[in-house]
């Protein structure tokens, strides 16, 4: 390993020349032979000057423990597994301990604190796990199925727990579901959905990060920007940013699942009404959204679209679409396919 960054230098014991001296704390990257395939992570080591080549660096049991969980990490990464953390935060928000988690799944008991220290799940663990990470509704039939596991107190607790996460994130776990459940048909990249399969967490930060640009942000003008927003990234990358499916609408594009995006959690609306009275949706920034979900990439064509019909009304930017060849050769009802955007007016 030729590449590597000076951490930091400090006296110790040197455990290469059994000498008290100055050592470099370095970090670099590394390979190690994981169920077969090579992979890549960082670890940290230190390293004596007086050592023979490729004999001169030492680590730390603590730090031997720590690059042995970031190879795992990297190869749980490779293999789209959780991380150790991301099991250690399912636990956490439950506020179960890793023996009351693997009860909780019907798995050994020590089967939670291997996952989190020293083991790689397999696939259907990892589903597992996913089922109550994203729905705590699934917490709540894996405790009635496992139920004889634990005591009533126990029982009591940790049923406790799951109602109060279910409240906690109950609107938009629904509002979640009932948005993919629009989007089943279009699982996999494609033409329709500008090679990119929804992406809810981007979808939310993009209308807020718009909505702090345009204070005058409604959902008519909110749904061809966002059109707009993700037709400019195929065209230049080959991707969208959302994953969002279109159809051809007489005001222009409208998302399949317009209503359900409406309802997410992170979507800051506000009803309002129009000089004819009739209810208007107000879109918001929301204050403390995550816009790093969002790459440079990302947001340089949103300050693109936003920048092009920040001062529009909602009529303005149906009129202006109205031209484009997308919508042209479209009838209505019909999807949008992004290959069209190749020819986009911005």
């Amino acid at each position: 390993m030729s590449d590597y960054k000076i951490i930091r230098k400090i006296h110790m014991d040197c455990d290469i020349c059994d000498k008290v001296h100055e050592v470099e704390e370095r970090e670099g990257v590394n390979t190690l032979l994981i169920n077969g395939e090579k992979i890549e992570y960082t670890e940290r080591y230190f390293y004596c000057y007086n050592g023979k080549e490729n004999e001169n660096k030492f680590v730390t049991g603590k730090m031997c423990d720590d690059n042995l969980m970031n190879a795992r990490n990297a190869y749980r990464a490779k293999k789209g597994l959780l991380s150790s953390d991301e099991i250690v935060s399912i636990r956490e928000s439950y506020a179960l301990s890793q023996v009351d988690l693997s009860r909780l799944l019907g798995w050994g008991e020590a089967t939670i604190s291997r996952y989190e220290s020293k083991a790689i799940q397999d696939e259907t663990h990892d589903i597992m796990l996913r089922l109550i990470k994203d729905n705590p509704l699934k917490a709540l039939e894996f405790l009635r199925k496992n139920e004889d596991k634990f005591s009533d107190a126990k029982k009591k607790i940790i049923k406790e727990n799951i109602i109060e996460r279910i409240d906690l994130y109950g609107k938009e776990y629904l509002s979640r579901q009932s948005l993919l459940g629009e989007y089943v048909n279009f699982e996999e990249p494609s033409d329709s959905n500008g090679n990119t399969t929804l992406n809810i967490d981007k979808l939310e930060a993009a209308i807020s990060y718009i909505a702090k640009r345009d204070p005058n942000l409604y959902k008519v003008k909110l749904m061809k920007m966002l059109w707009y927003a993700d037709a400019l990234s195929y065209k230049k990358y080959d991707h969208s940013i959302t994953g969002l499916v279109y159809r051809h609408n007489n005001m222009g594009s409208l998302p399949i699942g317009h209503y359900c995006i409406m309802n997410l959690e992170k979507i800051n609306t506000v009803e309002e009404e129009s000089e004819r009275y009739d209810s208007m949706i107000h879109i918001y920034p929301l204050e403390d959204m995550d816009y790093g979900v969002l790459g440079k990439e990302d947001k340089k064509i949103l300050d693109v679209v936003i920048k092009k019909f920040v001062d529009y009304r909602a009529k303005e930017i149906v009129e202006y679409m109205h031209k484009e060849k997308a919508y042209k050769n479209t009838k209505s009802g019909d999807i949008i396919p992004f290959s069209l955007a190749k020819e986009l007016s911005i």
